[in-house]
């Protein structure tokens, strides 16, 4: 059904006026695409273009004072709703802007802001969840207004929101990481070390670098002593793995603290990665890592490495709310 701000006009009289809808063309092996946008002003050029096309009459568009075509809204929303820095705008295509990365980043979210845009009746903004790590070139959102006429002060209710913009994304910062790795068994080659191989391809994910790792005995004062050797090296992160379960020799957590790092959380409410620890020493993190990072895919490491890399610090807050959606396969 034809839009009320719609008029149907001959061709021959469209010059000056603003078209209604977009007008494909096709040229069978050639070509299919658009030959004009809605909101094109038509041009004395552009008649033989739309006659070759078929087009004896078209519709225009007689926007009314306080009112804004569904590209220009998309256009103002985007443009609001996004950072300009790391994320690219696409052209608006039937009312429609797609947001994505720009680079290898960590996308944030508000998911306050997103709730507030939705519910201004008109308007559809759909996001990816916080915290994910995306690709260049990467969809992160899209925003479009319903109507094809919709009311100025809508979008412009969006962009006097505060705290915008609503997405964000964080590029990746390289880190230099040392790796404390306990166990008499690796430490007298029983058994051979699966930790580094894996703590390593993680971080080289990130353009992140393992500059050393050292074997210890279980035993809390070799521990103690290993992670201060990497505190003076002045590393940007140490990863402690092994001894993090509940057995009497596993010495792993009470060494972190001994260290003298503050525990933000030893335990988090997600499987598999349930025994991860996380403290700062100062500002650096210092991370005991359960056992499932070397065979499993996916671990609560996997949620919280992103997240430091891009320069976040990690509270009590961060940890217990991942519970909700925390369940992987173990």
């Amino acid at each position: 059904m034809k839009s009320s701000f719609m008029r149907e006009v001959r061709v021959e009289d469209a010059v000056g006026m603003q078209l209604g809808h977009d007008l494909t063309q096709i040229i069978p092996g050639q070509f299919k695409g658009r030959l004009f946008k809605a909101g094109h002003i038509i041009t004395e050029e552009d008649i033989p273009r739309l006659l070759d096309i078929g087009k004896r009459h078209i519709y225009v568009m007689e926007i009314p004072v306080g009112f804004l075509h569904e590209n220009e809204a998309a256009e103002r929303m985007a443009k609001a709703l996004a950072e300009s820095q790391y994320i690219e705008k696409t052209e608006p295509y039937e009312g429609k802007v797609t947001l994505k990365s720009a680079i290898h980043g960590l996308i944030k979210v508000d998911p306050t802001l997103v709730h507030r845009v939705n519910q201004i009746e008109g308007l559809a903004l759909a996001t990816l969840t916080s915290n994910q790590v995306v690709r260049p070139g990467q969809p992160l959102a899209g925003v479009r207004p319903i109507p094809l006429i919709i009311e100025e002060e809508k979008i412009a209710a969006v962009e006097k929101l505060s705290h915008l913009p609503a997405i964000t994304v964080k590029p990746f910062m390289k880190k230099k990481v040392g790796v404390v790795t306990t166990g008499s068994e690796v430490l007298t080659g029983r058994i051979k070390d699966k930790f580094g191989p894996a703590v390593r391809e993680k971080l080289e994910q990130f353009d992140s670098e393992l500059v050393e790792q050292r074997l210890v005995n279980d035993d809390l004062e070799s521990i103690v002593q290993e992670i201060r050797y990497f505190l003076d090296r002045k590393v940007d992160m140490i990863l402690v793995t092994g001894g993090m379960s509940v057995d009497p020799d596993d010495r792993t957590p009470g060494a972190i603290k001994a260290s003298g790092a503050r525990i933000v959380r030893y335990g988090t409410p997600m499987l598999p990665g349930s025994m991860l620890l996380i403290a700062y020493h100062g500002a650096t993190p210092i991370l005991g890592l359960p056992g499932c990072v070397m065979h499993d895919p996916f671990t609560s490491f996997d949620v919280f490495l992103p997240r430091i890399l891009a320069g976040e610090t990690i509270e009590e807050a961060d940890i217990t709310m991942i519970g909700y959606g925390g369940y992987y396969t173990c």
